[in-house]
């Protein structure tokens, strides 16, 4: 069964299925690319990782416990005993290991790198430690002879640096190396078809389509989220007035 919506599932943004959908989309677009890449090319799939705070820390700390009410009389240095302020007992936000795939197009006789594909993620485009990763790594990227695809199926935070002023809710560069620094930008909105788009490759190679649509419908059926995502309540993140109402006229009809 695929998803009701004629585009991209607002609801596969939720913070709690997105991070299952994001990989099953990098497993389910290599599977889809392999029969046109064999033998010449190959799809892998790559990972990076580093340190970031979590998203909903407070670096100044938060109340963990009470201190008691009746804190320990000590003697400091020579004076006489004395009751020392009360603390506040506070948790620190560490550092966790944050893993972000992607995939890799590459030629099978040399391993060289051909394509990039990224599919962003929350912590990409979210100020802090993610998106200064992900933004050093498309700048090497760019600066090289590897074409890059990034795909960008998330609504909330700030969009990557794409060189134009136009809004829309969702995003797919096509940056082919030898066209550089002029790419290819295919918006969209929440009420419209994802775009088709090809995989750039060597000069002369013929270029598979990726067709997305088609890709995320098979992973809504196989992953069962018609029967986990509740339809009846708003998507997070929340849609602006227009679209809510266009969303809740489409699930109706949709019933």
């Amino acid at each position: 069964m695929p998803s009701p919506f004629p585009g991209m599932d607002p609801y596969l943004e939720n913070p709690e299925i997105w991070p299952e959908v994001h990989s099953r989309l990098i497993v389910a677009i290599a599977d889809s690319l392999a029969p046109s890449l064999h033998p010449k090319y190959y799809a892998a799939i790559e990972k990076r990782t580093y340190l970031d705070t979590p998203e909903d820390s407070i670096l100044v700390g938060i109340p963990d416990v009470s201190v008691s009410t009746h804190p320990p009389e000590l003697k400091i240095a020579n004076r006489t005993a004395t009751t020392l302020p009360q603390a506040e007992i506070v948790t620190l936000p560490l550092p966790e290991e944050v893993t972000e795939r992607y995939l890799e197009i590459r030629d099978t006789q040399t391993s060289t790198v051909i394509t990039a594909i990224e599919i962003l993620s929350p912590k990409n485009k979210r100020s802090g430690e993610g998106r200064t990763a992900y933004l050093r790594k498309r700048q090497q990227v760019l600066s090289t002879q590897t074409h890059l695809i990034e795909i960008d199926l998330l609504r909330g935070q700030v969009p990557m640096p794409l060189g134009t002023q136009t809004k829309t809710d969702y995003r797919i560069l096509v940056s082919r190396s030898s066209t550089r620094p002029k790419a290819e930008l295919y918006s969209f909105d929440l009420r419209t078809p994802i775009p088709t788009f090809c995989l750039p490759l060597k000069t002369g190679d013929l270029e598979p389509e990726i067709n997305l649509k088609t890709i995320l419908d098979d992973i809504y059926d196989r992953a069962g989220y018609s029967f986990r995502i509740d339809y009846q309540q708003p998507p997070k993140p929340a849609l602006g007035k227009e679209n809510q109402q266009w969303t809740t006229a489409l699930l109706k009809h949709e019933q």
